[in-house]
């Protein structure tokens, strides 16, 4: 795979055959738009090849769900958790045990460049992960709080509610880390890589989320309830489950554009909402490349961190 441009398709039936760390692949309908933007499919290989030093210690060893779009970011998508039967042999799965279905499934586990070039190819344009590693299902290796704006707020609400969270964090020696959604909404990260469990976690980020609401109830709402989030911040704390799944930081999106759940430094989120400046906080693929490459992976420390939670958030 080549590491300066897109993969550009050499048959006449319209994929071509690249070499991947050893590993053969077959990419197919490069030039296939995904994006009304014109970003091709080729386009979308190329991203996540070039980001994918950054993205892989976020992906290794977790179970994966993909969200394919065949038909591009504005056609019609479906999840699939099962990594489907047709994968090269070399690309790794993770049991994962299905209470409503009373089986196992595998899920696809993507620790390598050539897996990532192959989920890519299936127009897998979002990547969404268990916040816990298959060797320890029941550990998250994070805490998550997902910022979800109801309209009019945006996502300068957002940033200014995960300044909140990290706020009422620190006090408690909890280092915590932001991302954008590449939506509307952002995501703060609490790493752990302990072995706290899911029972600790939820609990927690819902007492969290609950203080903010007090202590902002104009802005924030903790409740399920969609009839109360308009104007609002719903800080979802109910992530925090095994059996849920988020946004892979450095994961496309499927919007109008190629956008992307893009890593931010505390400072740019201070600086966007100081200034009300949204623009500050919406990232497409080519400048998330440039980024990494400049500034390295902001989320690093989420993969590595240990911290443990106390038993709640003082008030």
């Amino acid at each position: 795979m080549p590491k300066t441009s897109p993969p550009t398709a050499g048959k006449a039936s319209g994929s071509t055959d690249v070499t991947v760390e050893g590993r053969t692949l077959s990419l197919s309908n490069l030039e296939k738009k995904l994006y009304p933007s014109g970003f091709t499919k080729g386009q979308v290989i190329h991203y996540y090849t070039q980001i994918a030093p950054f993205l892989l210690p976020h992906l290794r060893g977790r179970p994966l769900t993909l969200k394919r779009y065949p038909n591009g970011s504005m056609g019609e998508f479906f999840y699939e958790k099962n990594c489907p039967k047709h994968r090269p042999p070399w690309v790794k799965t993770i049991a994962v045990y299905s209470e409503g279905n009373q089986t196992s499934m595998d899920y696809c586990e993507v620790g390598d460049l050539a897996s990532l070039t192959w989920v890519a190819n299936l127009a897998s344009l979002e990547l969404h992960t268990s916040l816990s590693l298959g060797k320890a299902l029941d550990r998250p290796t994070v805490l998550a709080f997902d910022l979800d704006p109801g309209a009019p707020a945006g996502v300068i609400a957002c940033g200014q509610v995960a300044i909140w969270v990290r706020d009422l964090l620190q006090p408690l020696g909890l280092k915590s880390f932001a991302k954008t959604s590449g939506s509307k909404g952002m995501q703060v990260y609490v790493p752990l890589n302990g072995t706290q469990t899911y029972e600790i976690t939820k609990p927690f980020a819902h007492a969290v989320a609950r203080l903010i609401e007090e202590n902002h109830p104009d802005q924030v709402t903790s409740e399920m309830k969609k009839s109360l989030r308009p104007g609002k911040i719903f800080i979802d704390w109910s992530q925090n489950d095994p059996h849920k799944t988020t946004v892979c930081v450095y994961s496309l999106r499927a919007k109008e554009r190629p956008s992307v759940s893009a890593p931010v430094s505390w400072a740019e989120v201070e600086k966007a909402v100081k200034a009300s400046d949204a623009t500050l906080l919406s990232f497409e693929a080519g400048e998330v490349i440039r980024r990494a490459q400049r500034e390295g992976d902001l989320f690093a420390e989420a993969a590595t961190l240990v911290q443990k939670l106390p038993h709640g958030p003082g008030k």
